[in-house]
């Protein structure tokens, strides 16, 4: 395992759990450079045991890893933090992207894909991840956003509900924030992913339901029965004025 630095405030600090060396120094000798200190694992528990470790500006995580699979530890790692992940697969189903999305994942990621793309993946999701310094900055009056007991704050990337702190990806806040600007107002799947991909995220079609489906459980939301977001078939989604449910 590749022993950790020290922590440097100028750079984003990146886990990269893969079992496959070559490429673990691949990405590492080009990231480096360009602002990002890397430490790689090489088996699943050994990905783990790092997360825990320090504060990490996101996690570049492969599907196949020995010991336990990606899919086994996106979930472990949602269960103790929020931290961006990015997917690093060599298969391209959408079963696949959808099962990582469905556990938490911001982006997916090829191994085939240029240096350049996962340079530009990674800068969108660490300069759109809520920052520990930033949630102690207080934003704008003017800039928050509040519906009902929901208050989103787009300056610091906070939202909560009933004043509890909502722990949502990049990609689930970016669409509850493009839902709250429009409140009442139909976003349909199209706009919803225009909106989203403007925002350098790679997103799918059947992404947005998933998405929409954990922002929902977050939420505390029943579908058939919703407070929040609601389901105009065959066209999308808009969020309930405070008064409507």
């Amino acid at each position: 395992m590749q022993s950790r630095p020290a922590a440097n405030p100028d750079r984003h600090a990146v886990l990269l759990i893969d079992d496959d060396r070559k490429l673990c120094r691949l990405i590492g000798g080009y990231l480096d450079p360009m602002g990002y200190e890397v430490v790689a694992a090489h088996t699943g528990p050994e990905g783990l045991a790092q997360v825990g470790e320090r504060e990490w500006h996101a996690v570049l995580l492969d599907l196949m890893l020995p010991g336990m699979d990606g899919f086994e530890v996106l979930k472990r790692i949602r269960h103790k933090s929020d931290v961006p992940v990015l997917m690093l697969t060599a298969r391209g189903e959408e079963a696949d992207r959808i099962v990582g999305l469905e556990l938490g994942a911001d982006d997916y990621l090829p191994k085939t894909c240029s240096s350049r793309e996962m340079l530009a993946r990674l800068r969108a999701v660490t300069r759109r991840a809520r920052r520990p310094e930033q949630e102690d900055t207080a934003p704008s009056p003017e800039k928050d956003l509040r519906v009902g007991a929901l208050r989103m704050q787009p300056e610091s990337r906070l939202a909560t509900l009933g004043g509890h702190p909502l722990q949502l990806t990049p990609v689930e806040y970016d669409l509850l924030l493009c839902l709250a600007t429009a409140v009442g107002r139909v976003k349909t799947r199209e706009q919803l992913l225009e909106e989203i991909r403007a925002r350098n995220y790679e997103v799918f079609d059947r992404s947005i339901d998933v998405h929409i489906s954990a922002l929902r459980k977050k939420l505390g939301d029943d579908p058939k029965n919703p407070r929040f977001i609601r389901t105009v078939r065959t066209l999308g989604y808009s969020l309930l004025p405070p008064d409507a449910s």
